[in-house]
């Protein structure tokens, strides 16, 4: 937690204009655990380091600051699909945002960069790479507020995403002269101090929140132990028949044979991993984003930074090579907080794929550690014990059981879930009715399930008239809350959680409309 001094009296001026860009741009009511007090520090000026689950508002840490204090907020994120979401949701709540990437033309670039300079911007994303050349020197002249490192652990070596373009930060922080934020979503001790060492954060304020996330509800299954593995899997996706996920394999042949297969059994879905070309991996990506297609098969190329809210399933055909990993790539799911699948078929196979991959690493105790690490999920996975409390006690975190959030607290395994799928889908009158009352609340009304059908349709259609992925306009958790209270006035639309004034306006109207219609 921060240090005593910097909880901050709620009459601090600066914290109560956060407080009122929370409640009037952003839509809630109220901060999520920890980002008080990170915003708190960001305000004082202090260093800080946020470690916080994927799902936890993270972004709200330096956008809200963005807009109280004075100059601009620069966020340095790997991934250009991911600086291009980010900015088309600020924008679409009033924020000055742009980004700075290798996409651009020589002509855009300059004058974004003059628009920088004058202060035109109130947050600009930008790549680690871009910190080559001549564009370091341009930063030290740009009016900058704050610093954010996003994806913080990749600076590390002993990250589970170590990405040497990171190591560019190094002496950054001092040239600048103003405060650091780092952001991860899994970061152990050691991990934590080398991001603290490498960014030469100066005695920086922390937070750690809970990794205990209960709205994912986690399985494993064996394989080479009956069943059959694409047949449990495509039960399972059809379960969330029209949702989003993430099927997640070991090697680029086994994405390329999973989507193919995949689409012949009628499944929207598309491959992404490295050896695709740029342009397709960008377009897959995007179809993802917009909810074009259901399913993304994918190596770990893909997934860092994916800002998506509506997952809500990822399956790991192949076993993760290590705990944070699967924490991570599990965590693409629920971001919005609503009940979301993760399922894991795993081998020894598996395990010793993972050993062929460390080849590449010269350094013999960091291949050794990877290993030990990927032999420790494997064990772990062979015990009977709470999921959630394996994954926490990784991070140092101590629970209780999760008491059904796991197949192993909740008695119900993958074999039962695939075999009551295809039960379900046999169903023709009503049987996607209850389906989707799943999604939205297991004590929501079937009328509710019905409502909430017709508002994703609206979005899907506002979302690809506006040229943005339909998360953006409204999440999954927004439009739940719109379907059980229905409300009819657009003060009663502001009330609901998610929607401010910037989205009243924009879209308030066509919502109230839909839903006035379905009365």
């Amino acid at each position: 937690m921060l240090n005593p001094q910097l909880e901050a009296l709620e009459t601090d001026p600066l914290f109560e204009s956060a407080t009122r860009v929370l409640q009037e741009v952003f839509g809630y009511a109220s901060f999520r655990p920890g980002q008080a007090e990170v915003i708190r520090a960001v305000l004082n000026r202090r260093d800080c380091i946020a470690v916080m689950p994927t799902g936890a508002g993270k972004s709200l840490t330096f956008q809200i600051p963005a807009r109280v204090l004075p100059g601009t907020v620069l966020v340095l994120s790997p991934l250009i699909s991911l600086m291009k979401d980010q900015v088309d949701a600020l924008n679409a709540v009033g924020f000055r945002a742009t980004s700075i990437n290798s996409s651009l033309d020589f002509e855009e670039r300059r004058r974004r960069l003059s628009d920088i300079r004058r202060g035109k911007y109130e947050l600009v994303y930008l790549a680690p790479e871009a910190l080559d050349g001549a564009l370091r020197d341009f930063i030290r002249d740009w009016p900058l507020s704050l610093l954010v490192v996003d994806e913080a652990h990749c600076i590390s070596q002993w990250g589970h995403d170590f990405r040497p373009s990171y190591r560019r930060l190094e002496g950054l922080c001092g040239e600048l002269d103003i405060p650091v934020l780092a952001l991860t979503a899994t970061a152990t001790r050691p991990v934590a101090r080398d991001i603290l060492r490498q960014l030469g954060m100066v005695k920086p304020a922390g937070y750690k929140g809970s990794f205990f996330r209960s709205n994912l509800h986690i399985r494993v299954r064996k394989k080479g132990q009956g069943g059959n593995t694409r047949e449990e899997m495509l039960s399972l996706i059809r379960r969330h028949r029209g949702e989003s996920g993430i099927v997640y394999c070991q090697s680029r042949k086994g994405v390329e044979q999973t989507t193919a297969w995949l689409c012949e059994q009628g499944v929207r879905a598309v491959s992404y991993h490295a050896g695709l070309p740029d342009d397709e991996r960008a377009s897959n990506q995007d179809k993802f984003a917009r909810d074009d297609v259901d399913v993304v098969v994918a190596t770990i190329a893909f997934g860092m930074g994916i800002d998506k809210s509506n997952v809500r399933f990822v399956i790991h055909r192949d076993m993760p090579k290590d705990i944070e990993s699967w924490y991570q790539e599990i965590g693409r799911a629920g971001r919005d907080g609503l009940p979301s699948d993760c399922w894991m078929f795993y081998s020894w196979a598996d395990a010793k794929m993972h050993e062929r991959f460390l080849d590449g690493i010269p350094d013999m105790a960091v291949r050794h550690g990877r290993w030990r690490a990927t032999v420790s999920l494997y064990d772990k996975l062979e015990r009977e014990s709470c999921r959630h409390q394996l994954i926490l006690g990784y991070f140092d975190e101590v629970i209780d059981e999760c008491g059904g959030s796991c197949d192993v607290c909740s008695g119900t395994s993958i074999e039962t879930i695939a075999a009551a799928s295809k039960s379900e889908l046999r169903v023709q009158k009503g049987g996607r009715k209850r389906e989707r009352a799943m999604v939205v609340g297991d004590d929501a009304a079937v009328e509710d399930a019905e409502l909430f059908e017709r508002l994703r349709t609206l979005r899907k259609k506002l979302a690809d008239e506006a040229g943005m992925p339909a998360y953006i306009v409204f999440s999954d958790m927004t439009l739940k809350a719109m379907a059980t209270t229905q409300p009819s006035t657009p003060s009663q639309m502001l009330a609901v959680p998610g929607v401010g004034p910037m989205k009243l306006e924009r879209f308030g109207a066509a919502f109230l409309a839909e839903i006035a219609a379905a009365r």
